[in-house]
């Protein structure tokens, strides 16, 4: 009896020791972009001519379309918190998140404009 309890308990320390192991490393897939935020519809090139890159942006995707970010000619579809994401309609950005496919599950966004001196 004593030894199938031991045998339990190093089973389950190895076990834990690990799932610790595996959530410490990062996810190869995990990654950070920069470039225009903009839908997935449009991409680089706006649609809506009399509109800005923002209104355009917005536009589109109150039809349906997703936000994307535009990194030189690829187009990555963002999927996360719309209200974070539309924030930057328009602008230059920096998307930190997951990456599947063409899609990035974002973790963070925030401003890639360059400091005002």
């Amino acid at each position: 009896m004593k030894t199938r309890f031991v045998a339990a308990v190093i089973s389950l320390v190895i076990a834990i020791s690990g799932l610790a192991t595996a959530q410490s490393q990062p996810s190869s897939n995990f990654k950070t972009f920069t470039g225009t935020v903009s839908d997935n519809m449009c991409g680089a090139k706006h649609m809506v001519k009399d509109k800005s890159a923002a209104e355009c942006t917005r536009e589109c995707v109150k039809m349906g379309s997703d936000y994307a970010l535009v990194v030189g000619n690829t187009v990555y579809t963002l999927k996360g918190d719309k209200t974070a994401i539309d924030t930057f309609a328009g602008e230059s950005a920096t998307v930190t998140g997951k990456m599947s496919g063409s899609t990035i599950a974002v973790d963070s966004i925030t401003s890639a404009k360059a400091p005002t001196k």
